[in-house]
């Protein structure tokens, strides 16, 4: 099986009560159609929220603008069909996919109090920096519940959103940059659906995290974002070890320097057959479809050294380099579950107890004899299982938590671990001796319906989520994420500040006794 399939696997398959805050004023029924920069907007209300999908925000980057920075869309002419959301980006398993995909949809309440502002919540999705869309995520229950503005964008992807040359102005960055656009574009049309173009809050998962906690650390964060929610985006602190991630990959983190990035991309062009000292032109001129097998390798290549990125965000992060905005910071429980699951399903065999040590000590070289202590096989339903506990204390909780106590030096921050066992399963994948409860990107269901499906099938679920939205539509209010009849979140300023939802209750706890970072933070590797 193909690392590509493996990873898609591991990517949220999408595809396949309580009420909102209180209104100064009479409400009134919110108008389908919309003046914007983009050209005038004809959209929909159904039920409690109205939708304005398939808004180009920018220019189409295909034939020379492949590869260059985005710009604004011009303003079309007449009236602009808002009904069906825009294609997506390409990608290995997509579907609807064209090269000219910078979309995005705008869901708000269907009802909307003229003397009030809301917040507008620009939301990055995730999918591996290689996959996924925003039209993925029905943000209409978001919207109505938490009385907010919700914005989803498509940025590039892969080989398209991160290939880098030298000489290449935005290299390794062109994908974020269409997340910076997008976001800038919800700034300048909020007015025009009732927001507040003074409060933008950026919220993301996966890579979408990942590239939010990266916007705290970019120039173009200044006058751009009021707040920044980076879900499962480890604080900018992730960093597994060889084969962490996946069996097979190498050590990485979320960003790349930029020689780096430019080396995976003249691999790429090399095998594409562009040999030359530029290839840039050659890479133009072939078909969209023959670079799409190449994306697999641009999974972790967000460049820093650039323009948008001067510095690796990591450590932009641990130095206090970053733009002191309220932040809302967290992750899952078993976040590397899913990944090992995925793996021992595309590779039954692939953890054994025999091959345990083994791939401790390609993980942790002369450190592997203590994890392996601290870890023990015999300790856990099965060897995958074993590993994916190592890698999530190692690689995923630990480091948030590390990033979490840095951001909180400089800035207001708010923690939390999703930890609800009964999540579904978005992912996909299971493996025997593999219980993926509170996996990777296990939390999106109770904030979205993706794909537009509805997930949460009980009462406690369903509890949770309206919970959730309101926690997080009053961060994106007010910056700190106050729920009625909820437990109070408090604000960070150690480890056992964190917030935890569970499948029956929330509470604070001490993530970093619960991941063993004492052990973490003490093993010389």
């Amino acid at each position: 099986m193909t690392r590509a399939r493996l990873l898609a696997l591991v990517v949220p398959l999408v595809l396949a009560g309580c009420s909102p805050g209180t209104q100064d004023s009479g409400p009134v029924a919110a108008p389908e159609r919309v003046s914007t920069t983009s050209g005038e907007l004809a959209g929909t209300v159904r039920g409690d929220a109205r939708t304005f999908q398939g808004v180009r925000f920018a220019e189409p980057p295909t034939g020379d603008r492949r590869w260059t920075l985005p710009t604004l869309a011009h303003r079309a002419q007449g009236t602009v069909d808002a009904t069906r959301p825009g294609p997506q980006c390409p990608q290995a398993a997509g579907t609807n996919t064209s090269e000219d995909c910078l979309f995005l949809d705008v869901t708000t309440p269907a009802r909307l109090d003229p003397d009030r502002k809301l917040p507008v919540m620009v939301w990055w999705h995730g999918g591996g920096y290689t996959s996924g869309a925003g039209s993925q995520y029905d943000a209409r229950r978001l919207a109505d519940q938490g009385d907010v503005i919700v914005v989803t964008a498509n940025k590039r992807l892969g080989i398209f959103g991160y290939f880098g040359a030298p000489g290449l102005k935005g290299s390794g960055t062109f994908g974020f940059a269409d997340q910076i656009l997008a976001t800038r574009w919800a700034k300048d049309n909020a007015a025009a659906f009732g927001g507040d173009p003074g409060n933008i809050t950026v919220f993301g998962q996966s890579d979408g995290g990942m590239a939010a906690c990266a916007l705290l650390t970019s120039p173009a964060a200044r006058g751009l974002v009021d707040k920044v929610a980076s879900m499962s985006g480890g604080s900018c602190q992730l960093d597994w070890p060889t084969g962490g991630l996946l069996p097979g990959t190498p050590a990485q983190t979320p960003y790349a320097s930029l020689s780096d990035n430019e080396a995976v991309g003249r691999a790429a062009a090399d095998a594409l057959g562009c040999t030359g000292p530029d290839p840039v032109p050659c890479l133009r001129a072939l078909p969209a479809d023959r670079l799409v097998p190449q994306s697999i390798d641009f999974s972790n290549v967000l460049a820093y050294g650039s323009d948008l990125l001067p510095e690796d965000p990591a450590k932009a992060v641990r130095e206090g380099h970053f733009a002191h905005v309220p932040v809302l910071t967290g992750g899952v429980a078993h976040e590397e579950r899913s990944f090992v699951a995925g793996s021992e399903q595309a590779a039954p065999g692939t953890y054994t107890a025999a091959g345990y040590p083994a791939m401790l000590s390609a993980a942790f070289g002369t450190a592997a004899a203590p994890v392996a202590r601290e870890y023990p096989v015999t300790d856990y339903a099965s060897p995958a299982l074993a590993f994916a506990t190592v890698i999530d204390d190692a690689s995923w909780s630990c480091p948030l938590d590390t990033g979490t106590g840095a951001l909180a030096k400089q800035t207001t921050v708010h923690a939390y671990e999703f930890a609800d066992p009964t999540a579904p399963n978005v992912n996909g994948v299971q493996a025997p001796g593999v219980p993926l409860e509170a996996t990777h990107a296990s939390e999106l269901p109770y904030l979205f319906d993706l794909g537009g499906k509805f997930l949460l099938t009980t009462a406690p679920q369903r509890t949770l989520a309206a919970a959730m939205i309101r926690y997080w539509s009053g961060f994106a209010r007010t910056g700190t994420p106050s729920a009625p009849d909820a437990p109070a979140w408090p604000r960070y300023h150690r480890a056992a500040d964190t917030l935890q939802f569970t499948g029956t209750e929330i509470r604070t706890t001490d993530v970093a006794a619960e991941h063993r970072c004492d052990f973490w933070a003490g093993l010389d590797r």
